[in-house]
């Protein structure tokens, strides 16, 4: 049961939560000891919260899981974990993380209820509305990097990363929207009823809209963020690079339902996000 619970509790998805540490990086103070240790503190509390949050959701879709081609396996679809156990693992975690977080900086504990509230408000009612759905995802990336903001004292950072965030999480969300609706074909509807709202052309012109206003975004950042320096500037060909290679990943080779899965299997993706990621430390930390 144990091995179930850890799947349903999906810590491949844990890598979602590593823009709480957004705030710590732009601010320049990813090497302070202790703010580093809150920061991680916080991310082991968010992965908490959001495997909650997963928990709740399997349990919600049980029914619809049943009928998918690939959720059908999931541990309370399959049997494997009965919903009891697993609403009683989720109110545990949740909790945990509640109270973990009060101790940290209760500005942290409002953030992670906020998250909570809204994800299952998600998964009960909003996934079913065509772009909301979208937006309530990308206001939990945003909830993230927020939360990173909570647990040390900011004087660099800037809003235009909110902005980024926002916009970068549009474009993975509508990415894997346009990936479920072209992987489930007719069926779509019968297995998420949100991408009867959808088709792939609009799909297509929401994430060229999106994509580009990214790009445009970052660029703008790394101008403003170090007037006196623009060095930062050498880092947008890796997020260029990036977001195209996202873009074809979902539209020629139709993968991309799982953003986690092509950060964490897909080289070229890796390596862009490696070099911009040693770019701007080198940029924040050596000049």
């Amino acid at each position: 049961m144990l091995r179930a619970l850890l799947k349903t509790m999906r810590p491949r998805q844990w890598t979602k939560n590593v823009f709480i540490f957004a705030a710590l990086v732009f601010d320049g103070k990813l090497f302070h000891p202790t703010d580093f240790l809150r920061t991680l503190a916080g991310f082991g509390l968010f992965c908490i919260i959001s495997s909650a949050v997963y928990i709740f959701n399997d349990i919600l879709d049980v029914e619809a899981d049943r009928q998918h081609p690939a959720k059908k396996n999931r541990p309370i679809a399959a049997g494997r974990l009965t919903v009891r156990a697993a609403a009683g693992a989720g109110t545990l975690l949740t909790l945990a993380a509640l109270a973990g977080a009060l101790f940290l900086a209760w500005q942290l504990a409002l953030t992670l209820l906020v998250y909570f509230a809204m994800m299952l408000a998600y998964s009960k009612w909003l996934k079913h509305v065509p772009i909301l759905d979208v937006l309530i995802l990308a206001a939990g990336f945003v909830l993230r990097v927020h939360a990173g903001t909570a647990l040390i004292t900011v004087e660099r950072f800037s809003p235009w990363l909110y902005v980024l965030m926002t916009l970068l999480a549009l474009y993975l969300g509508f990415g894997k929207r346009r990936a479920e609706l072209a992987l489930l074909a007719g069926d779509a509807t019968n297995h998420r009823k949100v991408l009867d709202g959808y088709t792939i052309p609009l799909l297509d012109q929401f994430i060229t809209i999106v994509s580009g206003t990214t790009i445009l975004a970052y660029s703008l950042y790394t101008f403003f963020r170090l007037p006196d320096n623009h060095a930062l500037m050498l880092t947008i060909p890796f997020v260029v690079y990036a977001i195209f290679r996202y873009l074809y990943l979902i539209q020629v080779r139709n993968i991309g339902g799982e953003p986690e899965d092509i950060l964490l299997t897909d080289r070229p993706f890796q390596i862009s996000i490696l070099l911009w990621g040693l770019a701007v430390l080198a940029v924040f930390y050596l000049t």
